[in-house]
Formats: C-alpha cells, structure tokens, sequence
C-alpha cells in the first residue's frame, strides 16, 4: 500500500484489519495513537496526504503553548496536555516544550485568568505596563499585562516526527498517502473503505482528519464547521533582544481580531490575527496572504523590536466550531475529534489522550462542553 511506514512492525492483527485505526494523521491522530501505543495498544494511523505535508493545520516549526484561559474544560486539558508533553522528554536535546513564558495584555479580565491559574498552581504574576515594558523592549504596553512562566512554544514539526517514532517502536503503523473514502460503523466492527478500493476493518476508529470531518463523519450530528485559510507571519527582530510568547487583545474598532504570537529560532517572531482567514474548500485552499497588511500595520504600532516590512507569511487552516469549543466524543464504534478552531495544538497531548480514554471505554465521556449533541 502506497506510503506504509512500519509494514513489518505487526502493527495490525492481520492482513486487513486492526483493533484500534486512527484516521488522520496530523498532530491529534499523532498524539492519540501514541497514546495508545503507551497503553499497550497497536493503532494503525491512516493519513491522505504524505508525510510533511502542508495542507492541514499541524506543519510549521512552532505552536503557542498558551496557558492563559479562565475555564475548566481548558484548564482541565491544560494540565492533562502538560502532562503530555512532559512525559515526550527532550529530542534532539531539546523539550519539545519550550518554556520561555507568555505574556497577555489588553481588553480581557487577566485577574480573572491569574486567579483561575493561581487556583491550580499554575505561576503567574500581573505586571504594570512600565513592569511589562522594561522586561520587553520590543513591545508596547497601553495597561496591565500577564507574565506566566509556565508557558512557551511546542516545537510543532519535532512533535509530529517523535510521535510516529513512538508509535512505530511500540509496534503500530502509520500510513501516509492512504485516503480514506469512507467509514462504516456496522455495530459488530468498522468498515473502512480506501481510496484505491481497498477495505479495512476496525474494532473502534478515531477520526481526526481537521478540515475534511464534515465529509467524512458528518452524519455524527457534528456542529457547523467553518475551513478557513489563516496567513500569520514571521517578522524579523531589529534586535537580538529575548521575546515572550503573547496575546493581545487589541480593540476591535483598530484591528479584526485578537493577536497571537511566539519566538520561532531561525525564522523570526511569529504574528497572526487569531481567526479572521477567508472561507475556503481544504481541497482547492488558494494559499494566498490576507490582512498582511494590517497585521504588518499592527506590528509598526505595537512592537518596536520587529521590522514591520520583512513580513514572511505562513499559511495553514482552521477548521472552527461556532464558539470555539472543541468535540471530542464517541458515536457506536466511531470516535471524533474536531473543530479544534485555531487553538488545539497546544492542548494535542491531553486531547490524545482523551481521545484514547473514548476508543478503549465505552463509559468514558469527555468534559460536557466538548461533548456531541445529545441525540434521542
């Protein structure tokens, strides 16, 4: 089969089938059947696209680890992906967790995030804008901010190659350039048809395929999904001065949307408008930059220690949910995960294993918000 890794691992009951498939290979079917390759499982991942691919929502050097969120559900995952990606250790000498701290300002209640951290021993601390700008030269403050420590970078494209190397060692097998046409839950197993004809069969499939959920598990009873194309971009620093990670919530009458952003060795600091991308098809996505110039207008504005002009644009999707809550649920023998709307990454570990929990355990449920419509 075109793209097999790992066809002499054992990674399947047989020729044909296998107790658990994860369909979607991108950092949450990655996180989820490493996960299972840790609770002594087998999974066979099964991703369309080659490995290294950037048509989805995973590739690129970094991700923000952004611990700063005021409810449960998150906080919960939170300390379950820490957890995670702790356990993943150095690679290449380095964590895949890079803690160098998040730094969030402007109109959103940061003492209600401090406290809600503070509640569970997370570090943080409210800083004046004089405070937050003496420790960061390269950027503006207009009011108070808060510094976490406890937070950083996941280096992205590290994390997708140690799980697959995990996976594979524990005796599972990932599948590149293997689409999947379609999914059959016939309550006795899953019938798993291929593009080149072929059929698989699966005790429990988890489907975690981002922007193409809707085509392919949408008789779930899943919430809108809305694929869009987000273009954030690398600015090169005027300094080698240290930089945060950060949120700015900017008023939305200067700018469309909250800004994120993060160090990225060799490649700059990167800046992006959290969710303003247009619309798109994932499979005709035309790749082009949007709001470069506004976002290059916002980086003149707010941070002195970037060169506005040397914007370099990254383009990936998000696949969102109507109010940015994640699904993470399980419908007979089918588990999902989608709709992570721009902010799962981060969270990719605990989501794997969540995930896992729902694929061994019929019992198991995810945090209420996260759950599918109750269907009667």
């Amino acid at each position: 089969m075109a793209g097999r890794l790992g066809a002499t691992s054992g990674g399947c009951m047989g020729a044909d089938a296998a107790a658990v498939v994860v369909v979607g290979g991108g950092v949450m079917g990655l996180a989820t059947a490493w996960e299972l390759a840790r609770r002594g499982k087998r999974p066979v991942v099964l991703e369309r696209f080659a490995r290294g691919h950037r048509e989805g929502a995973s590739h690129g050097a970094t991700r923000n680890f952004n611990n700063a969120y005021d409810e449960d559900h998150y906080l919960d995952l939170l300390v379950r992906a820490r957890e995670g990606w702790d356990s993943l250790g150095d690679v290449g000498g380095t964590p895949l967790l890079r803690l160098h701290g998040l730094v969030t300002h402007g109109d959103v209640d940061l003492r209600r995030i401090h406290e809600r951290l503070a509640a569970r021993g997370i570090p943080a601390e409210v800083l004046s804008a004089g405070e937050a700008t003496r420790r960061w030269a390269g950027m503006r403050f207009d009011g108070d901010a808060l510094w976490s420590p406890d937070a950083g970078v996941v280096r992205a494209s590290a994390a997708l190659i140690e799980f697959e190397r995990r996976i594979l060692a524990a005796g599972g097998d990932v599948r590149w350039s293997t689409p999947v046409a379609a999914i059959d839950d016939r309550g006795e197993g899953i019938d798993i048809a291929l593009a080149d004809g072929s059929h698989l069969r699966a005790e429990t499939v988890v489907v975690t395929v981002g922007a193409w959920s809707r085509n392919l598990v949408g008789e779930l009873g899943l919430p809108r999904l809305t694929v869009t194309e987000e273009t954030p971009a690398h600015f090169a620093p005027v300094d080698d001065a240290g930089w945060p990670s950060f949120n700015h919530y900017v008023d939305p009458a200067e700018y469309p949307a909250t800004v994120y952003g993060m160090p990225t060795p060799e490649e700059g600091v990167k800046v992006g408008f959290h969710r303003v991308g247009d619309e798109v098809d994932p499979d005709a996505r035309p790749h082009v930059p949007t709001h470069l110039d506004t976002l290059a207008g916002y980086v003149r504005e707010w941070m002195p220690g970037l060169d506005a002009t040397s914007a370099v644009p990254i383009s990936c999707t998000y696949t969102s949910t109507d109010d940015g809550v994640f699904v993470l649920d399980r419908r007979g023998r089918i588990v999902v995960g989608a709709g992570f709307s721009g902010h799962g990454f981060k969270f990719a570990t605990g989501i794997g294993a969540t995930l896992a929990d729902l694929a061994l355990d019929e019992s198991a449920r995810a945090a209420e918000p996260f759950r599918l419509p109750h269907v009667s």
